[in-house]
């Protein structure tokens, strides 16, 4: 191989560790919300572990996370729990920085 064949699978190599630190990253931050809203319902045991599925499944409607996140409002709303959309997404930014220093925790 030459080196721009050795630069260029180098290159593959760490977008592909990229995506997949990425998409564990975001799957866990999905799954540490839907637990969180699951509380927020009253939620627990099985239950809340069944909510948090489907909380996951909401998020792979569409690119982005306005799609779980419209689904746990909605949910949140039925029960009379106001939360806006803003709130709610800052609340998943805040899930993501834990979900990222749990995986990937710094030295």
């Amino acid at each position: 191989m030459s080196l721009f064949d050795d630069r260029e699978k180098a290159f593959e190599n760490k977008f592909k560790l990229d995506e997949e630190r990425l998409f564990k990253l975001n799957a866990r931050a999905v799954n540490l919300f839907g637990q969180w809203a699951a509380a927020q319902l009253g939620l627990d045991g099985a239950d809340a572990a069944a909510y948090a599925q489907h909380v996951i499944e909401a998020d792979f409607e569409h690119p982005g996370t306005a799609d779980f996140l419209k689904k746990v409002q909605d949910d949140l709303n039925g029960k009379g729990i106001d939360l806006s959309f803003h709130q709610l997404e800052n609340h998943f930014n805040a899930l993501r920085e834990r979900a990222a220093a749990e995986l990937f925790p710094t030295k």
